[in-house]
């Protein structure tokens, strides 16, 4: 049997949510909170989860995800798609002060003119955490199929349906 490398990935936006990563994982990996220095948080124009691109003397708060698998790294790379690269960083754990190496997803277009402002979590969760949860678990359902969509296309199909129900005057 082959050993396969533990990965961490420090994360910042919906996968601060343990509900998003058990459903892509089928379980809540250990976790540590984190630091980033040297990005930012921003939010996007259409889109309820957030991108972090360079910005220096800035800092992104999050926490890292412990001893995730090769297969599990696939789906998470799945999941970010094409708009994220994934790219290997240095974060501070919080508690510790400690260093780590860790996996994260940088939004690929770094002129995006639909990036603004400060992407919140907590706003997240109220607003927005149960219906992408609900995303989420169609995301899964079409990965297990052997034509799944891009995760964005899930995401788009998920959200237009969405708005039209509740955009009805």
């Amino acid at each position: 049997m082959g050993t396969s490398a533990l990965h961490n990935v420090f994360v910042y936006g919906s996968l601060l949510a343990d509900d998003v990563v058990r459903v892509l994982l089928k379980r809540v990996p250990q976790s540590s909170s984190a630091i980033l220095n040297g990005y930012h948080r921003f939010s996007i124009k259409g889109r309820v989860y957030p991108a972090i691109l360079p910005v220096e003397s800035k800092k992104v708060t999050g926490k890292v995800l412990l001893g995730i698998t090769d297969p599990e790294l696939y789906i998470l790379d799945t999941f970010e798609d094409v708009e994220y690269e994934r790219k290997t960083i240095e974060v501070s754990l919080t508690d510790t002060s400690e260093k780590l190496l860790a996996h994260t997803y940088v939004w690929s277009n770094t002129n995006d003119p639909k990036l603004y402002g400060e992407w919140d979590f907590e706003e997240w969760r109220g607003a927005h955490m149960e219906d992408f949860v609900k995303m989420t678990s169609g995301f899964m359902e079409e990965l297990e199929l052997p034509e799944a969509k891009p995760r964005v296309s899930t995401y788009e199909i998920f959200y237009q349906q969405d708005a039209g129900d509740h955009q009805k005057s």
